[in-house]
């Protein structure tokens, strides 16, 4: 009830379950997973902070250069207004990259939703193109989450065509995924056989079994030991084949489930959890990207390790606490590596929380969508591959943006200040490579220019700059050539430009 104080993550399907609470206020499990979503800190990314002090230390120079050029006028006698000094420090400073970097985050969380995923903030998409190792929950985000039955083993002198019947009738009634799997394997529709007066054996916690009787016919199908025990009451030998095979089942990740007729083994069925259609491929594409692909699972590690092989994963973690998942995250974030973490359950809020980049499916919890920075609503595992590639494009667009910005500010000083003192110091003409009318329309040239780039490069800074994976060196010299030349040149002309146009009124 609304009063009750246990919360659990278990469906009842049969008999009864006493809970007794005895954990204290404040101590339960839901208590320690918002104690570790509390106390997760989200990193800075090292782009942000090299975009954060790039900024900074130009407009520290820029103030330093705006703060000794006043004593440097007064020394040479040149008169430099305020107007002109805060006019000349408004296009100095990195306005235009200040400027556009909302617009590029915007654009980044459109095309993100786009691809389906919803975005907390721009800085999440941009973190993801740098992310260097991908956590992925098993259940429900590299398996379907319900196991199914995916193959029949009759025993020896047992014909396939009677087990395929056994496993058809005993799972008639039943309504769990496994159940209805089972009779999807075996494509046989139950009401074929026409059995008259069933009766049902629904699974309980005692027996471990369920089944049908009819007709002086009783089929059971449950786990081992509950098949094995039934079979031995009743004087008969458990077939070694069957526990051979058993055992091989649960070797390589799977649980197998014994069937029997009048108390007579006849085979058994495989139990696999499902890895999701295509998921082998698309880790292939991370790895070559760059990134190692960790799953995390509370399963042993055998069981964990097949389905970590059978996936494509790089390594996996076993018998995983919250609390591991994000100790993990945070050692991989100590040295230095960038963390992405996906998940759909209570549990891997902490870990989604703590990572640079936290992925919530939207089949997921309300605690894993609260705490993580985007929400998956196509449940995709592989999802990030589409947001490794956006966020790397708009790292890219930010670049290029950068490159062209500080070239601008570069441009903008050589065509002002030759322009300021070239009256009192005519050694300075050399620099006047755009000859401008006066001191006065140089300045005024400079603030227009100014106040017209940012909104032509708007569109530039929503499209982005086209993704290609050509390499880091490849991209740098890229980025100097078009937009570092460019961010010279288009300032210089558009100046000039400017400049011929006001000079017609001075």
């Amino acid at each position: 009830g609304d009063k009750s104080s246990v919360t659990g993550g278990t469906k009842v399907l049969s008999d009864r379950i006493k809970v007794k609470v005895t954990t204290q206020p404040g101590e339960s499990f839901l208590d320690k997973m918002i104690a570790l979503v509390e106390g997760a800190n989200r990193q800075k990314s090292p782009n942000e902070i090299a975009l954060t002090i790039l900024l900074a230390a130009f407009t520290l120079v820029f103030v330093i250069v705006m703060v000794t050029l006043k004593p440097f006028a007064d020394y040479a006698n040149v008169p430099i207004t305020i107007g002109a000094l805060i006019s000349l420090f408004v296009c100095l400073i990195p306005t235009t990259i200040g400027g556009l970097l909302s617009a590029i985050g915007i654009a980044g969380m459109d095309r993100a939703l786009h691809a389906n995923v919803i975005t907390k903030s721009g800085k999440a998409v941009e973190t993801a193109g740098d992310i260097d190792v991908l956590l992925l929950d098993k259940t429900g985000t590299i398996t379907i989450g319900n196991r199914k039955a995916t193959a029949l083993y009759p025993a020896i002198g047992i014909e396939m065509e009677t087990l395929e019947k056994a496993v058809v009738l005993s799972s008639m009634s039943d309504e769990t995924p496994e159940g209805k799997s089972i009779i999807e394997l075996v494509q046989i529709d139950p009401l074929k056989y026409a059995i008259q007066h069933p009766i049902f054996i629904n699974f309980s916690a005692e027996t471990r079994c369920s089944g049908i009787d009819f007709d002086q016919i009783r089929i059971r199908k449950g786990a081992l030991d509950a098949i094995k025990k039934l079979v031995e009451n009743a004087g008969n030998a458990f077939p070694n084949e069957i526990q051979m095979r058993a055992n091989e089942i649960a070797q390589n990740g799977g649980t197998p489930l014994v069937v029997s007729q009048n108390e007579q083994v006849l085979g058994v069925i495989e139990l696999q959890d499902i890895i999701k259609p295509g998921i082998q491929e698309r880790f292939a594409r991370l790895s070559k990207m760059g990134i190692k692909t960790v799953m995390v699972t509370g399963d042993n590690p055998m069981t964990a390790k097949f389905i970590a092989e059978k996936a494509g994963v790089d390594d996996f973690i076993a018998e995983a606490k919250p609390e591991d998942k994000m100790n993990y995250i945070k050692k991989e974030q100590t040295e230095g590596r960038l963390v992405a973490m996906m998940g759909d359950g209570t549990n891997d809020a902490p870990a989604l929380a703590q990572a640079n980049v936290g992925v919530a499916m939207n089949s997921g919890t309300q605690a894993a969508k609260e705490a993580g920075n985007m929400v998956d609503l196509d449940n995709d595992p592989t999802k990030l591959i589409e947001v490794v590639e956006i966020g790397k494009q708009l790292l890219m667009t930010r670049g290029t943006l950068t490159t062209f910005s500080i070239a601008n500010d570069v441009a903008k000083y050589f065509a002002i200040i030759p322009a300021l003192f070239i009256t009192a110091i005519p050694a300075l003409q050399g620099l006047n490579i755009m000859n401008l009318h006066s001191p006065e329309t140089a300045i005024l040239s400079a603030v227009i220019f100014n106040a017209i780039i940012i909104p032509f490069l708007i569109p530039l800074a929503l499209k982005g700059v086209p993704y290609k994976p050509i390499g880091a060196s490849a991209l740098l010299r890229r980025n100097l050539l078009i937009y570092g030349i460019g961010g010279i040149i288009v300032p210089f002309i558009g100046i000039k430009l400017i400049d011929i146009f006001i000079s017609i009124f001075f």
